[in-house]
């Protein structure tokens, strides 16, 4: 088994953890996808580091449930079903709207300005002019997880942070690349953005909610167009 090599080998002190890194990218970027299983031999080899350090990476992989073990088969990139996407696309509704009231009461005017930044920074983004996604990079770099990590409420945030993310990004690559959806979702995002300047709670959360509903049906079309592209 191959893997599109995107990486320079590994040389670091903490090769786990840069192994890890490089893992969780290829897998939300679709070079490994849902379903896959992981080579250690061929993942050692594009990495050029030994087995151990890869599979502590794996193991922190399977930590934020990206991978599971399969009896007689190895470790394999975590697969959701249909089903399972749209529970989890409801679940989110309701937690991260709950995150944007709490949000809205709760951020300090920093963290709205980096908000704004990082707006402004996607509308100026090549790939969301032009229709052909709309992809952010982790943790600052993400219009959500600015917003969770403002929230306030610990639990709150590691139940969405804990595992949700990481299972509901393996499939926000390819959903963000439906016609019409980049520039939908920044129009959103711009009003989730209105609503925690207001500083209305009920407001934030409503935007939230409807932003990810519109995710939701998305996701739900993108899941029949490929029933039907298997039927």
């Amino acid at each position: 088994m191959s893997y599109p090599d995107r990486s320079e080998k590994l040389v670091a002190p903490n090769l786990s953890e840069l192994a890890f890194e490089r893992l969780e990218q290829a897998i939300m970027q679709g070079d490994i996808k849902p379903g896959e299983r992981l080579s250690e031999s061929a993942l050692a080899r594009r990495y050029g580091i030994s087995r151990g350090p890869l599979r502590e990476a794996i193991g922190q992989l399977e930590g934020r449930r990206l991978v599971e073990r399969v009896s007689h088969q190895g470790a394999r990139v975590v697969s959701l079903s249909a089903e399972d996407l749209i529970d989890l696309m409801m679940i989110r509704e309701a937690l991260e709207g709950m995150a944007c009231r709490l949000a809205a009461e709760r951020m300090m005017d920093d963290q709205i300005a980096r908000l704004e930044r990082l707006l402004t920074d996607h509308a100026e983004d090549d790939a969301i002019r032009t229709g052909r996604g709309y992809f952010q990079a982790p943790g600052e770099g993400d219009f959500h997880q600015i917003i969770l990590d403002a929230c306030g409420n610990a639990r709150l945030k590691g139940m969405l942070d804990g595992g949700l993310y990481s299972l509901l990004r393996l499939y926000r690559h390819r959903i963000s690349m439906r016609p019409g959806r980049p520039a939908a979702a920044l129009d959103e995002h711009r009003a989730i953005l209105g609503a925690l300047k207001s500083r209305d709670g009920g407001k934030a959360e409503a935007a939230m909610r409807a932003h990810i509903r519109a995710s939701r049906a998305a996701v739900e079309a993108w899941c029949d167009e490929d029933q039907g592209g298997d039927a």
